[in-house]
């Protein structure tokens, strides 16, 4: 048998670090990455025969679970058709159509679709900057929009500077176009267009931030953010390829609208991605009809792509929203519910102090006792909870790479970082449930028993 050393040993050969995409490389907890075989429901089935219970979900996507027949059914049906035609397809109109229906109210009229989420942010900033004829953007420290060049962006020296590159190979003249702030601070956000009058095109967020482990916004962040970029005659560009309807069935806009403390606000531009795809790769943004009319053709932003708009994809995406009905998003949220409170229970019975950092069925945890480290926030339970990156980053990390392997060892697939969120699906039943509880008693063990390196 090939076993998932054998196929590492064999990917390293061929592709930088051994994977696509850096995370699955294990690198923040130690070990040989698992490579899948199979996945079915809420269960994935490595090379090695491991059956474990899945908390990724594509990273997001699989709102549904692995492999849900009615999506696996359009796509082979779409797939058996047309492959990738080369022009214009009435699928392309049909997911545009149910994301519009989605986020009624969201002042979204028209959608643009793309294949990634790091296209779709990408071409957001450059819509925000043609619209406004404005040039700086400002983001969030921790905060993840894609890998282009100008949102790579590390902090500068000061509160409202100009950033510096955040990965080798991003040009320094580049990412000085961005300007990095501290998250859940307006008074950093409102320093930075006071500093920069003028000049400021876009403040792009994630509607809430899920890759450095989730990071919730204060109740009505959301709302003074966009009222401060409307104030200076700037867009707001949030950020829902993470939440867009996997918190909710408009996404985590629409939740917040749900709440009077958090709604009352819109965005001027939005990013969409994961699960409008349902595992296959879609992305999208959209935006009142007039910031839309700024793309090519009918404006003089360029943006294209030989594969925006995949039939094969878009079939995908359709079936999933069609599928994700006010019964699925309770069904998941109650899963995510049980889950938390499980958990919660063995750190306690262990003695490990941890936050639960959550949006809906969306949710992470931060390892250490808040109060002595400085966290500012607090979660739904009353416990000190980090409120931005430089909090978060400050947790007890070196507890969960034990946790981890438990876990995997146990049975359960978890995401292989402290800084990621944990994913349910509907297809998460009694027995998928039951095996995750069975499991976190020796997790909870072994990350208690790790000590400081």
């Amino acid at each position: 048998m090939t076993t998932s050393a054998d196929w590492f040993d064999r990917a390293r050969a061929v592709t930088p670090g051994g994977v696509n995409s850096p995370v699955r490389a294990f690198g923040s907890v130690g070990g040989t990455p698992t490579f899948t075989a199979e996945a079915d429901g809420a269960w994935i089935t490595d090379v090695d025969g491991n059956r474990r219970v899945d908390l990724i979900c594509g990273w997001g996507p699989l709102l549904l679970g692995h492999s849900h027949p009615e999506v696996v059914a359009a796509v082979q049906d779409t797939a058996a058709k047309m492959m990738c035609p080369g022009g214009s397809t009435p699928g392309e109109v049909e997911l545009a159509e149910a994301i519009v229906k989605r986020l009624e109210g969201s002042g979204v009229d028209e959608v643009r679709l793309v294949s990634t989420g790091t296209e779709a942010t990408m071409t957001a900033i450059r819509l925000a900057r043609g619209a406004t004829g404005r040039d700086l953007i400002v983001k969030f420290a921790g905060c993840y929009h894609g890998h282009s060049d100008g949102l790579l962006a590390a902090a500068g020296s000061g509160l409202a500077t100009l950033a510096l590159p955040g990965s080798a190979g991003v040009p320094e003249a580049i990412t000085a176009q961005t300007i990095v702030v501290p998250y859940n601070d307006l008074d950093a956000v409102r320093a930075a267009f006071a500093e920069h009058e003028g000049r400021i095109a876009a403040v792009i967020t994630e509607a809430s931030p899920a890759n450095m482990g989730v990071v919730p916004p204060a109740p009505g962040f959301n709302r003074d953010l966009a009222a401060i970029c409307h104030d200076n005659g700037a867009l707001l560009i949030c950020d829902e390829v993470l939440t867009g309807f996997r918190t909710g069935p408009a996404g985590w806009w629409g939740r917040e609208q749900e709440d009077p403390e958090r709604g009352g606000w819109q965005a001027d531009i939005y990013t969409f991605g994961k699960v409008i795809g349902g595992g296959m790769p879609v992305a999208g943004l959209g935006a009142r009809r007039e910031i839309m009319d700024h793309l090519a053709p009918l404006g003089a932003v360029y943006q294209a792509g030989t594969l925006s708009g995949n039939p094969v994809a878009v079939a995908a995406g359709i079936a999933t929203l069609r599928l994700a009905t006010d019964e699925v998003y309770a069904t998941i949220d109650a899963a995510s519910d049980r889950i938390i409170a499980a958990a919660r229970r063995e750190f306690a019975r262990v003695g490990l102090p941890v936050a639960v950092q959550r949006v809906r069925n969306l949710f992470s945890f931060a390892f250490g006792d808040g109060e002595a480290l400085g966290w500012t926030g607090r979660d739904e339970f009353g416990v000190s909870a980090p409120t931005n990156e430089d909090e978060v980053k400050r947790q007890e990390s070196w507890r969960y790479p034990a946790f981890f392997h438990a876990m995997l060892d146990a049975g359960v697939n978890l995401p292989p970082s402290v800084f990621e969120a944990w994913f349910l699906s509907s297809a998460h039943d009694e027995d998928a449930l039951a095996a995750i509880e069975a499991a976190l008693p020796a997790a909870a063990d072994a990350a208690a028993a790790v000590t400081r390196p």
